[in-house]
């Protein structure tokens, strides 16, 4: 073991490692075996076919997860489809309670990581689930959401994808409310799918700190899911987080062009058929270009110099599939990842940031807003 790799290990033993983004939930809707089923899916033996499962979170000395209730902006009945996926994160939690605590602040995840467990913090990706309404907001709050990413990769009646075509500008006067809404009830707002436009008028509307949970550097791969400089500039004055993921063409330009062709084909489900269809061009245009872990470290690093050391975070998106850069195949390299922060000269404390400490400070942020807004009255009664 090398000595970068030592002190990440080390530093772990006491600072909590937050990842802020896992579709595990899909990923065992559609297994053909589980269908939602968490039992049935064995979170607590290695699943070889995929990147997250209990062993391999312990491996990983991961402390706190973020779980994506996602489903896809055009899925029939989305409602329910949300609640379907809150509630497979509910059976995650209820079926290893040895290894997995509910967190519902900030507190939560230091208690868990005090008493040997993985927090579970919930969140809801996609705002399609709303159906047009706020009320949906309060109903996942109370089922214990903490965090919502406001849309997917599709363009919603109030708010623009940055993958789809934009049709509002931005938010609309309900996105707003939305915003509103979700700072009300201490739920953080995550804007990696959304427009720049979205992102701007989130920066103007919100007071609370946001977050990217899943977005790397657009100078550095333009893919437009990840966060522009202009964006970047804002986030110190929000005091916000942007969390580096580790999707391959949102790290290396050359994999974003070679994606280029499967792009559309993917914008609404980019999970299904993806290994296959990779496959399939690979065929056509040979091997595709891989990105790889120090790699990541430059968008890491690039985002600091803008953003600061204290308002990176690490989003890794992982969800069930092989392409993923190389050095970071699953969820058991978190540690390998802060030993190359340690190899680039990062010191403890920012490391420890990076790590968890940084989400921790905006999840207490932007509970302390909630508390204070609710005390000037009730949620806003609106729909689009």
């Amino acid at each position: 073991m090398n000595l970068h790799l030592a002190r990440a290990l080390h530093l772990l033993e006491t600072e909590p490692l937050i990842d802020g983004h896992n579709d595990l939930p899909w990923v065992i809707r559609v297994d053909s075996a589980a269908k939602g089923d968490v039992r049935a899916y064995g979170l607590d033996r290695v699943h070889q076919d995929g990147d997250t499962d209990i062993p391999r979170l312990r491996e990983g000395r991961v402390a706190g997860q973020v779980w994506a209730a996602y489903i896809p902006t055009d899925i029939p009945h989305p409602a329910r489809s949300t609640l379907e996926q809150i509630d497979v994160i509910l059976q995650i939690n209820a079926a290893h309670p040895e290894t997995f605590e509910p967190a519902l602040k900030a507190a939560d995840v230091l208690r868990a990581k005090k008493a040997g467990k993985i927090a579970s913090i919930m969140a809801v990706e996609g705002g399609v689930g709303l159906e047009n309404s706020l009320a949906p907001l309060r109903v996942w709050h109370a089922a214990g959401v903490r965090l919502m990413t406001l849309c997917h990769n599709g363009t919603l009646d109030w708010i623009d994808s940055a993958t789809d075509d934009a049709r509002h500008g931005g938010l609309t006067g309900f996105g707003r409310d939305v915003v509103r809404e979700l700072n009300r009830l201490g739920i953080i707002i995550d804007c990696a799918h959304v427009a720049p436009s979205v992102m701007h008028q989130v920066l103007d509307t919100s007071t609370a700190p946001i977050v990217f949970s899943h977005s790397n550097a657009r100078a550095l791969c333009n893919h437009v899911r990840n966060v522009p400089d202009e964006v970047l500039a804002r986030v110190p004055a929000n005091n916000g987080l942007v969390m580096a993921t580790f999707i391959p063409d949102f790290i290396n330009e050359a994999v974003r062009v070679w994606m280029e062709p499967l792009r559309e084909r993917f914008k609404l489900d980019p999970a299904t058929g993806r290994a296959e269809a990779i496959a399939e061009l690979e065929r056509t245009n040979g091997p595709c270009p891989k990105a790889t872990l120090a790699q990541l470290a430059d968008h890491i690093e690039y985002i600091a110099k803008i953003v600061g050391r204290s308002r990176v975070g690490i989003g890794s998106d992982f969800f069930g599939n092989p392409t993923t850069p190389l050095g970071l195949s699953d969820v058991t390299c978190f540690p390998h990842l802060l030993a190359e922060m340690f190899r680039r000269g990062w010191t403890d404390q920012q490391v420890a940031g990076l790590a968890g400490r940084n989400f921790l400070r905006v999840f207490r942020a932007v509970e302390h807003e909630g508390a204070k807004l609710r005390k000037t009255g009730g949620g806003k009664v609106a729909w689009a």
